[in-house]
């Protein structure tokens, strides 16, 4: 980002002192991070293990609970779901946990009540995985419970949301982590560490993109043939959403539904922004612009499924100013693949969480001022001399044994919890990925440009 930083990076890549001169390369965690990170093959003693309960154990629910119990002293002790046959499914995958062959027994408490699960002494940490509409109330009732919250993106359904959560968090001081697991990942932290050396110079622009091009991926999701007022808790389930007769779709399809939903913005441009302020070291744009439309999927939604925005970010102590644009197509009939691309004076990276293409477009051997002279003053004599230049492309993969983002990011969460110390996503992380992919929907809705200070979290009117 620095002169010098570029040239200490430009330094160490001539020299083949950094991964970067050799593709590909292996990511791996600093030996801090690996350390903190590692699922201990240790048993914990009761009083240090972690007991969690799910509210909403739909699809990304059952992931999250999956993932948490993955890691060594974490157990499931109560689940929370709207329709009979989670419940039932909780039951049957979760009545026994712990590692194959040493599984044990699990009373697992359900209800369709959440606040039953927070009255509950035995809970230490709910992860909320319900429809957006409801994630500002249960996480801000979890805290004030005493519980820890990991909650999944976005953060809350509606800017104007996203203080209450925040002051909760501060008012209690319970841990909150907001689930854009990818945020965690090995590539993230590459790609923040090239940023920093000046991989690829200054950062002048980025961008990235979700595309799929299936009927599950766009959200139509399985409505079940037992899915009725009897099986289904629809009043709870609307809470302070408009009051409509019960909809089997929009229940079980609820992504497709402003009411309850974020669109494609909410659920997936927040991932790219949570990376994107990471790797930068940014806290958001201050201008907003988006454009798109319903363009397949007219099965009733009310959101777009092509989404396009543009987003002006300002220069900060840790960046450059740079522009930013980022895309979502649900009919992409040639991919169902996501990039994010950050482009620099010098060169690019593509950054997935498991790999980083780092390319760079000016191969050159930095030297100082005296050192320049005397090369001058050479190749006037003698001519040119040719020199050993560093690669044009590094690929940088995981290690093979490398146990994922979620798991990583469900590691911080855990540990935040034991240690007091402060997780990577925490309310203020959380909202300010949030906020600029919700106003998206304003702009597009509105049909406007939205101002927006991410410093002071608010709409600049």
């Amino acid at each position: 980002m620095t002169q010098e930083s570029r040239r200490s990076f430009l330094s160490k890549l001539a020299a083949g002192s950094v991964a970067a001169a050799a593709a590909p390369g292996l990511l791996s965690a600093t030996a801090g991070a690996r350390v903190r990170r590692m699922r201990s093959t240790k048993r914990r003693s009761a009083n240090d293990q972690i007991q969690i309960a799910i509210i909403g154990a739909g699809g990304m629910g059952t992931i999250d609970v999956d993932t948490a119990l993955s890691i060594d002293g974490v157990r499931l002790v109560a689940a929370c779901d709207l329709y009979t046959g989670r419940i039932e499914a909780a039951h049957e995958k979760w009545s026994k946990q712990g590692e194959e062959g040493e599984e044990v027994e699990v009373e697992l408490f359900t209800t369709r009540d959440y606040h039953e699960v927070l009255a509950r002494e035995d809970v230490d940490a709910v992860v909320v995985a319900t429809p957006d509409h409801w994630h500002r109330r249960i996480s801000i009732d979890a805290m004030e419970a005493g519980k820890a919250v990991y909650c999944e993106k976005p953060m809350v359904h509606r800017i104007e949301d996203g203080r209450a959560v925040i002051e909760a968090q501060r008012a209690t001081g319970r841990t909150f982590q907001v689930g854009s697991q990818g945020m965690a990942s090995l590539g993230n932290e590459k790609a923040k560490e090239l940023l920093a050396d000046g991989a690829i110079g200054t950062l002048t622009y980025a961008e990235g993109f979700w595309a799929r091009n299936s009927p599950g991926g766009a959200w139509q999701y399985e409505v079940p043939d037992d899915a009725s007022e009897e099986t289904v808790d629809w009043d709870r389930f609307l809470g302070e959403a408009p009051n409509t007769p019960f909809d089997a779709t929009r229940f079980f399809r609820w992504r497709n539904y402003r009411d309850y939903g974020t669109g494609v913005t909410g659920d997936l441009f927040v991932h790219l922004f949570s990376s994107l302020h990471y790797i930068a070291g940014a806290v958001g744009p201050t201008r907003i612009m988006a454009t798109g439309g319903l363009r397949f999927w007219k099965d009733g939604r009310d959101v777009p499924d092509v989404m396009l925005g543009m987003f002006d970010y300002p220069e900060t102590q840790n960046h450059p100013p740079f522009n930013l644009s980022l895309r979502v197509n649900f009919v992409d009939g040639t991919s169902g693949n996501t990039v994010l691309r950050l482009v620099g004076t010098e060169g690019a990276m593509d950054v997935g969480w498991t790999e980083v293409v780092l390319r760079r477009n000016k191969a050159w051997l930095p030297t100082d001022d005296l050192r320049q002279q005397q090369e001058d003053e050479r190749t006037a004599r003698y001519g040119e001399r040719k020199q050993m230049l560093p690669p044009v492309e590094a690929v940088y993969k995981a290690e093979d044994d490398y146990w994922g983002a979620h798991v990583d990011h469900f590691t911080s969460f855990f540990e935040g919890m034991r240690t007091g110390e402060t997780v990577p996503q925490d309310a203020v992380f959380g909202f300010r990925a949030a906020a600029p992919a919700l106003a998206c929907n304003d702009s597009y809705f509105d049909e406007k440009i939205v101002r927006w200070d991410p410093v002071a979290m608010r709409i600049v009117e």
